[in-house]
């Protein structure tokens, strides 16, 4: 949405104060704020503090601890600024995000109190705007206090993490979470301003689309342009002018009115042979120019997005399994290859459309086609949203419920009515956005995590997934899926994480059991599951600076959030990969050790088309620098597990999995699991075209000596899999510890990567050490490594960081049968010497 032309904002010449100092501030931080320090706006204090060499920085070393005062202080921020009357009717100042319990006051007359960063407020200031000079100013309430004080006075509800997050409409990671840094401070997030204009103001536009088929084939688009608007004076008629201009340049245009007495009014377009919006992978994003114009007389205001046409639909509707979690695009099924997304950095107004634009092309490399927009963060970006819409990267966005109760108290609930209205309204026209949904593991945590006895009678939250929010989205945008939780099973007497219905989260799996145990699964979708390693070698040692470095050391527990994380890490590669002997052992295992359980994960699950229809890791990115379950750390460095899973998402998949034979099946009790005595190839088609071919099934000694060979037939129907019995010769290992099966499609051009499937695991396998040989010659911005495998290599991954920590790579975790060569480029900001990078190359092998 463009902001009005008549906005003026007020981003200049701000001031930082403390307002109520915490008492553990340093002395020398308390005489420079005596008089203030600059502030930037949109910012935050913990931001002008830095800029002041009043703080170090906040993620490096053990800052964290040291700077908890300023969670504990009071903030003021103040500006001046001269304003003359323009001859307007009404001036408005419009604050379009503080965090969060604020008081405004312009000219020393208190116009406005706030309770919510999730929305905008706006204040007529007519009566408080001088001639001149004014003076506004804006004071928040010191956020970790006031979470606390509210806990006390209004009852503590249960929540993860340390602090009473759940009291107040706060961005709940600022607090901190299993991978974020406490860093709960305030500051005013969004523009800020003053919006004068006469006669009429659009309040708000809901652009709504729908698609209906015709019998040629063809399809006609259908936009009902809601108006809201808000008149100043005599209540009159208001005229609406909508305009559509599309792809091609065609153009639309429809008026409507807006009746004396009415706030509101519905325009309809109708779009013949409308283009459809498709998610990536399934077609084009067109995308249709909207603007609306509201005008009594001389008065006009005006509003421009953009729509794109499509359908969405959720199926959940009970079947001989349980109830699918089918998304449905223009009738299509789609299947979910999705990642978890966070806030890209702990502070927001550090995350720019740039910052935006490389982590959605993050995403769409690594062949995610959806990303979940997490509850314990924000409504994103517009900025996000539109390059999702550019495309195709479909969108899930929680309501901002996460891991906690939530008090239904009558403050509580008008703040979220109106939080969730304006944001509800605001993404509406984004046809990215396929999905609301209304908390993340509160239903769950409702049921498993001891909340009844704590609740003393008090709701927990459920009025608002089960009544407010899904009215409210059939109010504002039926046109959209709801879905109550995640995760959730879709029924009464259900458990809400009950893996036969709806969506599930997979958390076993690292907390408390091996990553072999996702192999136990067959869910319908999987909404959360993830593997933890530390972020890039120069993205850790940037900030941990213990002596030696260490896992357990003191500055990497800080960055560690997880509750026994680098012991959770320990134990997951205890069997599968040899204990390490140095911290750059340590560091990659644990690295590689992250991408094989996700990569175990995912090619299980995905295995399951269609009775599983997707998955979404957790997680894309980091909010600072830190060992997470990210794929992309917070330095913008591609982790191994990246690399994995962009092999495991890529549209056409071939995996070797076990199954039952059908002697296993006969030999089966009722209702018990058969034995999984065979193995078969399984190939997924997440494309749009059927496949039909051949497959060479070798099982090979690790000097590419051939065993057994055989050559399969396989067919398989587009946005589906097809399973196919590997015959026994090929199937049974020899020598277990020394041979590896591979699945090769015998055409060049049938999307299908190889398919390995391993007797052992790399800690009993038999791998030659060092098992390559690197021609490294220099290229433009960089250098080019030619590997040729003397042997088997697994996981070949060039660590270009430690060389120069701008490098990348274009090519990752490559598994190369002998004889096999590969390329790798490495760009190199910094011109880092290639024989360097050769160095710096890795694989599982070389841990032995």
């Amino acid at each position: 949405m463009t902001r009005p032309p008549i906005f003026r904002a007020l981003h200049e010449d701000w001031t930082l104060t403390a307002a109520a100092l915490a008492d553990a501030a340093p002395e020398a931080v308390a005489a420079a704020l005596a008089d203030g320090v600059p502030a930037v706006v949109p910012g935050e204090a913990h931001l002008d503090l830095r800029r002041a060499n009043l703080i170090a920085d906040p993620f490096d070393g053990d800052n964290e601890s040291a700077q908890q005062w300023i969670g504990d202080t009071a903030w003021r921020f103040t500006t001046g600024f001269a304003w003359s009357d323009d001859g307007a009717a009404r001036h408005d100042l419009v604050a379009s995000g503080l965090d969060t319990v604020a008081t405004v006051e312009l000219n020393g007359i208190e116009v406005g109190r706030t309770q919510n960063m999730h929305r905008s407020y706006r204040w007529d200031v007519r009566e408080a705007l001088r001639e001149g000079e004014n003076t506004l100013t804006v004071t928040f309430a010191a956020p970790v206090p006031e979470a606390a004080a509210r806990a006390e006075r209004d009852g503590a509800l249960p929540r993860t993490n340390h602090h009473d997050y759940n009291q107040l409409r706060k961005m709940a990671c600022s607090f901190g979470w299993d991978w974020g840094i406490d860093v709960a401070g305030a500051g005013i997030w969004k523009p800020i301003g003053i919006d004068s204009w006469s006669g009429v103001r659009i309040a708000a536009v809901r652009p709504l689309v729908d698609v209906t088929g015709r019998t040629d084939g063809g399809h006609d688009g259908e936009l009902s342009v809601h108006v809201d608007i808000e008149r100043e004076g005599a209540e009159a008629d208001v005229q609406v002018l909508v305009e559509v201009t599309g792809p091609d340049g065609e153009r639309l245009r429809q008026t409507g009115t807006v009746a004396s007495g009415a706030s509101s009014a519905i325009v309809r377009v109708s779009v013949p042979n409308v283009r459809r919006w498709w998610p990536v992978g399934y077609g084009d994003q067109p995308l249709y120019d909207v603007a609306v114009t509201a005008s009594t007389g001389p008065d006009a205001a005006a509003w421009e997005g953009r729509v794109g046409f499509r359908t969405v639909e959720l199926d959940t509707e009970p079947d001989e399994a349980g109830a699918p979690f089918l998304l449905k695009v223009n009738g299509e099924r789609v299947l979910i290859r999705g990642a978890n997304w966070i806030p890209d950095h702990a502070f927001l107004t550090e995350v720019g459309r740039g910052r935006y634009a490389r982590r959605v092309a993050d995403a769409l490399e690594a062949n995610v086609n959806l990303l979940r927009v997490w509850g314990g963060g924000i409504y994103e970006s517009d900025d996000l949203y539109e390059l999702a819409d550019e495309h195709g990267l479909l969108m899930w966005q929680d309501f901002l419920f996460a891991c906690a109760a939530y008090s239904e108290d009558e403050a509580m609930r008008t703040e979220v009515e109106a939080e969730v209205r304006e944001n509800v309204t605001r993404l509406s026209p984004h046809p990215s956005l396929v999905l609301w949904n209304g908390n993340n593991e509160n239903t769950w945590g409702s049921v498993d995590w001891g909340w009844a006895g704590r609740l003393e009678g008090r709701g927990w939250g459920d009025a608002y997934y089960s009544g407010l929010l899904p009215a409210i989205v059939a109010e504002l945008d039926p046109t959209r899926p709801y879905s109550p939780a995640s995760p959730y099973s879709f029924g009464d007497y259900r458990h809400p994480n009950d893996e036969r219905y709806g969506s599930m989260h997979i958390w076993d799996v690292w907390n408390r059991v091996d990553y072999s145990v996702y192999a136990k699964y067959r869910p319908r979708f999987v909404a959360e599951f993830g593997f933890q390693a530390p972020p890039a070698w120069s993205t850790l040692a940037a900030v941990v600076h213990d002596e030696p470095l260490d896992p357990f050391g003191p500055q990497m527990l800080v960055h560690q959030k997880a509750n026994l994380g680098n012991a959770k890490l320990q134990r997951g590669w205890q069997g599968h990969l040899p204990d390490p002997q140095s911290i750059e052992d340590w560091h990659w295992t644990t690295q590689l050790n992250q991408a094989h359980a996700i990569r175990f994960g995912v090619e299980h699950l995905r295995s399951l088309t269609p009775h599983n229809t997707g998955t979404v890791l957790w997680q894309l990115n980091d909010n600072w620098p830190v060992v997470s379950w990210a794929a992309v750390d917070f330095a913008e460095h591609r982790k191994p597990l990246w690399h994995a899973l962009r092999d495991v998402y890529a549209p056409r998949l071939a995996t070797i999995q076990p199954r039952p034979s059908e002697a296993s099946w006969a030999n089966a009790w009722e209702g018990t699991e058969p034995e999984f005595d065979t193995l078969a190839l399984v190939l997924v088609n997440d494309t749009g075209e059927d496949y039909e071919g051949s497959f060479t099934v070798v099982r090979e000694s690790f000097d590419g000596t051939v065993l057994a060979k055989a050559v399969v037939d396989a067919r398989v129907s587009a946005r589906d899999a097809a399973t196919v019995t590997v015959p026994a010769d090929v199937a049974e290992f020899g020598d277990p510890s020394a041979e590896v099966i591979v699945a090769v499609a015998d055409s060049d051009d049938a999307g299908f990567a190889p398919a390995f499937r391993y007797g052992a695991e790399v800690v009993d396998q038999r791998l030659e050490p060092r098992p390559f040989q690197v021609a490294a010659s220099p290229a433009e911005d960089g250098c080019v490594l030619r590997v040729t495998a003397t042997s088997h290599v697994r996981d070949l991954f060039c660590h270009a960081d430690i060389v120069d920590p701008g490098a990348r790579t274009d090519g990752g975790m490559l598994t190369l049968r002998a004889g096999a060569s590969a390329t790798i480029r490495v760009h190199s900001p910094a011109g880092g010497d290639p024989e360097a990078f050769s160095a710096a190359l890795r694989c599982a092998n070389d841990l032995l």
